[in-house]
């Protein structure tokens, strides 16, 4: 699955215990009416387990009525299913047990043991610790992510910030140099009479003694 839509589903997952081929569970559906609103519960064999991932997998959950097998197919994170309770656990060699359809009676049991009160509250505890080691593995991720995206964001930031300040800083500059120049042509034509007096000065006093 790709990871991004795996960041999607992320928030569609349900906390629900392991399930397996070869479970009898209780699972609680809400089923809605018109206005109204009921729990319907179907306790049964898990016969298959869906190859999906994520929000998508799925369980395939058998039992018999009134002589008639009947079979539900129920997604594990669905909203729709408020509590699924795992009742029995049996040791079974395959993935998918189609051959229980063709059985009844005592060739349809399986070796299965009752799960107690305190193996539930192990398995939840499990359930726990891998859902805070998920989230923490997210946050490390994420953190290295940022990481390795802050030297070029910072680059981009400063190109940016220098392409966008540099014509107004050229401008000024320009400015500031045709300023001094056009002050300094004044006064260069100005210091030209005054050495022209300055050389002219001498020859008048040189003259004044000989008379």
């Amino acid at each position: 699955m790709h990871s991004l839509i795996r960041e999607v589903q992320k928030e569609q997952l349900r906390r629900v215990p392991e399930v397996k081929t070869g479970y009898t569970v209780r699972i609680h559906q809400r089923i809605k009416e018109g206005e109204k609103e009921r729990t319907q519960i179907f306790e049964g064999l898990v016969i298959k387990t869906g190859h999906g991932e994520g929000s998508e997998k799925t369980i395939t959950v058998r039992k018999i009525v009134q002589g008639i097998g009947v079979e539900k197919t129920f997604p594990l994170h669905s909203p729709n299913v408020t509590k699924i309770e795992v009742k029995k656990k049996a040791k079974v060699r395959r993935s998918k047990l189609y051959y229980m359809r063709e059985r009844s009676g005592k060739s349809a049991r399986l070796q299965e043991r009752h799960v107690t009160d305190a193996e539930r509250a192990e398995e939840e505890s499990k359930m726990d610790a891998m859902i805070q080691e998920a989230v923490k593995a997210d946050e490390k991720k994420k953190a290295e992510e940022i990481k390795a995206e802050a030297p070029e964001a910072v680059a981009e930031v400063s190109d940016d910030a220098v392409q966008a300040e540099a014509p107004e800083a050229v401008e000024p500059a320009e400015k500031v140099a045709e300023e001094v120049k056009e002050e300094a042509a004044p006064a260069a034509e100005d210091s030209e009479p005054a050495k022209e007096v300055a050389e002219e000065a001498p020859a008048e006093e040189e003259e004044k003694p000989a008379e």
